[in-house]
C-alpha cells in the first residue's frame, strides 16, 4: 500500500482497543470453564456475538453446544432459550403466538423461545421448511411480526443453530437463503484428552447445574459492539476482499459462488477481530483467518466436485493460497 486513505468515521483508541481486548478474554475466559479445550470456537462465538451476526455448528450431539450456548447466555447476563427443532415444530412455537383472553376479551401476544439473548435452534434441519423460515425475519432484522403486529426481540440477539452432520434421515436441507444469514459456521468437535479427562473429573457435576458469574451486561455489550465496527480497513483490504470474493464465483467446482452479503459479513468479521486483537485496523490475516468460518458454508458446490470428496473449505483454501494479499500495510 503506497498510500492510505484518511479512515471513514473515528478509529479506536489505543485506550479503548486496549478494554475491549481484555473484556473479551475475560468473556472467553469465563466460558472456557464450562466449555473446555475449544478457545478458538468460543471465540469465534463470542465475534458473532458482538458483531451482531448468528452461528452455525455442524457438530456430533454430545459435544457441548448446548452448554456453550448456555454459557455465552450466562457471561453477558442475558437470557438463554431453546428449541429442539422437529419435524411437527410449528413457526408459532418459535416467534409465538396471539391467544384469546376470556377475562378481557382481547388477543395478547405470547412471546415465543426467540425472545431470548442467545437462542440455540437444536437440529434446525429437522423442523420443515415452513418453521425454518420463521426465524428469518428475526436472524435478518432482530423482530417478528405475528397477526400483522411486529415485536422486537432483545438487543443483542444470536442465534445458534446446530446440525448433525451424521443422521440425514428425516432432515430438510437449509436453503442458501437462510444459509447466508449466518455470519459464521463452525465445529466444536470433540475435546481433546486433557480437556477430557478434566470433564470425566468432573462427572458428577451436571452442566445444566454451573452457574457462571456474567462478566458484562448487555449494555457493556452493545457499547463492545459500537467499538467493534471502528477498526480502519485499508481500501487494499476491501480490494483484497472483494478478489476472494470473485474467485469464489469463478472456482470451477463450485455452483453458487459468495454473495455480496457474504463479503460485508466478512469485512464486519474482521472488525471485531482487530479489535479483538487489540488492534485499530485490520490486518490481511484477519480476513485469512475468518474466511473458512465465514464463506465456506456460503457456497454451493457442482455436484460433481462434491461426488469426487471436494469440500468447500478446501475451495477456499486454494482460493487463499492462489489469490494474493497486501504486502504492505501502513499504519492508521
Amino acid at each position: 500500500m503506497t498510500s492510505t486513505p484518511q479512515p471513514r468515521g473515528p478509529v479506536l483508541t489505543p485506550e479503548q482497543s486496549t478494554w475491549f481486548s481484555q473484556l473479551f478474554n475475560r468473556l472467553a475466559e469465563n466460558i472456557e470453564q464450562v466449555v473446555l479445550g475449544k478457545d478458538h470456537v468460543v471465540r469465534l462465538a463470542l465475534a458473532t456475538l458482538i458483531t451482531g451476526g448468528h452461528l452455525l455448528l455442524e457438530d456430533y450431539p454430545g459435544t457441548g453446544k448446548t452448554s456453550m450456548a448456555r454459557a455465552i447466555a450466562q457471561s453477558v447476563d442475558g437470557k438463554a432459550g431453546r428449541i429442539q427443532f422437529t419435524p411437527d415444530l410449528l413457526p408459532g412455537d418459535v416467534t409465538g403466538m396471539s391467544v384469546y383472553d376470556q377475562s378481557k376479551g382481547v388477543f395478547s401476544f405470547h412471546p415465543g423461545p426467540v425472545f431470548s439473548t442467545i437462542l440455540l435452534a437444536d437440529e434446525i434441519n429437522r423442523a420443515s421448511p415452513k418453521t425454518q423460515s420463521a426465524l428469518l425475519e428475526v436472524m435478518e432484522e432482530g423482530r417478528v411480526t405475528v397477526d400483522g403486529v411486529t415485536h422486537r426481540v432483545p438487543d443483542p440477539f444470536m442465534v445458534i443453530a446446530t446440525q448433525n452432520p451424521v443422521e440425514q434421515a428425516g432432515t430438510y436441507r437449509l436453503p442458501e437463503a437462510q444459509l447466508d444469514r449466518f455470519l459464521m459456521k463452525t465445529t466444536l468437535g470433540y475435546p481433546d484428552p486433557s480437556s477430557t479427562k478434566q470433564i470425566l473429573r468432573n462427572a458428577h457435576i451436571r452442566s445444566h447445574h454451573v452457574e457462571l458469574d456474567p462478566v458484562v451486561d448487555t449494555r457493556t455489550l452493545q457499547e463492545m459492539a459500537a467499538l467493534a465496527r471502528m477498526p480502519y480497513v485499508d481500501d487494499a483490504l476491501l480490494d483484497y476482499a472483494t478478489r476472494l470474493v470473485e474467485a469464489t464465483r469463478q472456482a470451477p467446482e463450485v455452483r453458487l459462488g459468495v454473495s455480496v452479503r457474504g463479503a460485508l459479513a466478512l469485512v464486519r468479521a474482521a472488525t471485531t477481530w482487530a479489535a479483538v486483537q487489540g488492534r485499530n485496523y485490520v490486518i490481511p490475516d484477519d480476513l485469512k483467518t475468518l474466511a473458512d468460518p465465514v464463506l465456506a458454508h456460503r457456497l454451493v458446490l457442482d455436484p460433481e466436485a462434491e461426488f469426487d470428496g471436494v469440500s468447500a473449505a478446501s475451495v477456499i483454501g486454494r482460493i487463499l493460497l492462489d489469490v494474493a494479499p497486501p504486502t504492505e500495510r501502513t499504519p492508521v
